[in-house]
């Protein structure tokens, strides 16, 4: 069964995130400030706007929830909150500088830990990803299910280019095997979700608002994500980063945890 709430939070996330997609396609293509937070972390006028937006808009809706964001600072009164919002208002701004229609909005609702609530919508595609704890997930409306692939003959992967390097694994992958990215880490777990990739990984650091909403759909969607040990992921800690994210469909996923014992990452 749902749980409490967590239809109607699901709802207003999928939502206030189409609301939002308006202020990025606004900004997409065009003029805009751009810095770095620091090396390596951009951030434009268009994550500030759609941050500022989306705080004032779910929290008018569901004043009693916390918050937690990438644009935020951290308060830790969010702690102390039975539900969160965790959300990051451009994921994979890299993407959206450079004009490539990888990037999304990103939300979840957290409770105990974990999501119960989640939306990821990517503006550009019109990509609508949305889940609500035990009642499953869904594509622009229509159910998902993650891939029943096993084994790596023919499998399709999302990582980062250098993850996949051969220098940097003692057995090679399948020639049949193909991998692609997207800038948008929330992005790659939906594909996931939806069965368009078998699995993505990533072995540098998430936080919560990268991969809180994706866990709750690619789980909704019968897939599997944990750490590289095997664990789920626990949210609004104190703590909000995570050190791996191993996502899949569950044959695959197995597979995926004892392969990653053959990677050399000082190669």
């Amino acid at each position: 069964m749902p749980a409490p709430d967590s239809v109607a939070d699901t709802a207003l996330l999928a939502d206030v995130l189409r609301r939002a997609g308006e202020i990025a396609r606004h900004y997409y293509g065009g003029k805009y400030r751009s810095w770095n937070k620091s090396r390596g972390n951009p951030v434009t006028e268009a994550d500030i706007e759609i941050d500022r937006f989306l705080k004032q808009t779910l929290l008018s809706a569901r004043p009693g929830y916390g918050w937690l964001s990438e644009e935020t600072e951290d308060d830790p009164a969010r702690l102390q909150r039975e539900f969160v919002f965790i959300v990051d208002p451009i994921d994979g701004t890299y993407g959206f500088l450079k004009q490539r229609p990888h990037f999304t909005i990103v939300a979840a609702v957290v409770r105990q830990g974990r999501p119960v609530s989640a939306a990821i919508f990517n503006p550009i595609t019109g990509e609508m990803f949305e889940a609500a704890k035990g009642a499953g997930a869904k594509k622009n409306g229509t159910a998902i299910s993650a891939s029943d692939r096993s084994g790596f003959d023919g499998a399709r992967i999302l990582a980062e280019q250098k993850l996949m390097d051969p220098a940097r694994w003692t057995t090679p992958w399948p020639d049949t095997l193909t991998s692609e990215t997207r800038a948008s880490a929330a992005y790659r777990i939906a594909l996931v979700a939806a069965g368009e990739f078998d699995a993505t990984f990533s072995l540098t650091r998430k936080s919560d608002w990268d991969v809180a909403a994706g866990d709750l759909i690619v789980h909704e969607a019968g897939g599997v994500m944990t750490d590289r040990d095997g664990n789920r992921l626990a949210y609004n800690r104190a703590n909000t980063e995570h050190g791996s994210v191993i996502c899949a469909g569950p044959r695959i996923h197995v597979e995926l945890l004892a392969r990653l014992k053959d990677y050399r990452p000082e190669t």
